[in-house]
């Protein structure tokens, strides 16, 4: 990429100046980032560990749970060291890495949340043919459609941003480097990153929810008219209950940050809904579907037996070395 700005280097000023509640901020945040790496890394571990949840279902789970630990990782770690110390600098390389792996990994987080309703939709209302139609190799190349997606979409913002002069300041007011923050320090002229912006990003962003709302209206209209029993009606509730919980914890915030992205709304706001999807979110999603999910919570029980008979063991065998 042809590198046209003259400031080698961006400030990044965090989400806040209050001194006395930097350390609070820095520690809440940390054990939340801690809390996502170790209840996502769960997740991953059971879905390729016990051999029931190798299924279309937690296969798209555990991609997802992939995404958060990534996800949060790319903006977390240097917003604590920001809270920590001061205010970070950023190198111009560092800032267009960071905002391409940000959107890489959010859009393709869109795109398999919609993957993920679509799967249900099939399980639901088509049980006979599920295994068919949701045949690992439909759901590899669905996936790799998924990061496909938010790699060449996170690509075009990167490529068109790296265009971009900056020669006035280079503070930039957020935690970390975002597309809007960085238009507003460009000197040249940000016209059709705005348009991409409002017309890419949107798509991206509103394409995949409206699928998700057809699989649900899809779902809720099959329930409805061919299920009559209240049990009946409940087990397929139930069991989409957790992917709807997470969708509208990711895309209510979204949404009320990128659509429409142009919108005047204040830069303080933006910065807290961005907290909202980027390091809280990822924490809320192996809760969900660890406490609402049966298969989930049987292996966790299953692999946390394991650990603690492995650690028994462990400890028996020190005693034994420790009585020679």
């Amino acid at each position: 990429m042809l590198n046209q700005t003259e400031l080698s280097e961006f400030i990044l000023l965090g989400f806040t100046n209050m001194q006395g509640l930097q350390h609070f901020f820095f520690v809440f945040f940390l054990l939340l980032y801690l809390t996502s790496l170790l209840g996502n890394g769960a997740i991953v571990t059971m879905v390729v560990a016990e051999a029931r949840l190798h299924t279309p279902m937690y296969f798209f789970l555990g991609n997802l749970s992939c995404l958060d630990i990534v996800y949060s990782t790319v903006t977390v770690p240097k917003m604590l060291s920001g809270l920590l110390f001061g205010h970070q600098p950023i190198s111009f390389g560092g800032c267009l890495a960071q905002l391409h792996f940000f959107h890489f990994l959010g859009s393709t987080e869109a795109v398999l949340l919609a993957t993920m309703a679509y799967d249900r939709y099939v399980a639901i209302c088509n049980p006979l043919r599920y295994t068919l139609v949701m045949s690992p190799r439909t759901c590899l190349l669905l996936a790799a459609a998924s990061w496909s997606i938010g790699f060449v979409h996170a690509m075009v913002h990167s490529v068109m941003t790296s265009q971009l002069s900056f020669c006035g300041h280079n503070h930039i007011h957020h935690f970390f480097c975002d597309i809007k923050p960085l238009l507003n320090l460009a000197c040249s002229s940000t016209s059709l990153n705005m348009t991409l912006l409002n017309v890419i990003t949107t798509s991206v962003v509103l394409g995949p929810f409206a699928l998700i709302v057809l699989s649900y209206f899809y779902i809720i209209c099959f329930i409805f008219h061919k299920v009559q029993s209240q049990e009946g009606r409940w087990k397929p509730f139930s069991t989409c209950a957790s992917h709807f919980t997470v969708v509208a914890l990711f895309y209510i915030p979204v949404l009320f940050n990128y659509t429409p992205p142009s919108s005047g709304s204040s830069l303080k706001r933006d910065v807290q809904v961005s907290l909202l999807y980027s390091a809280v979110t990822p924490v809320l999603n192996p809760l969900i579907y660890t406490l609402r999910n049966q298969d989930m919570r049987s292996a966790l029980k299953k692999m946390l037996g394991k650990k603690l008979l492995h650690g028994g063991r462990l400890r028996k065998w020190l005693l034994h070395l420790s009585c020679f």
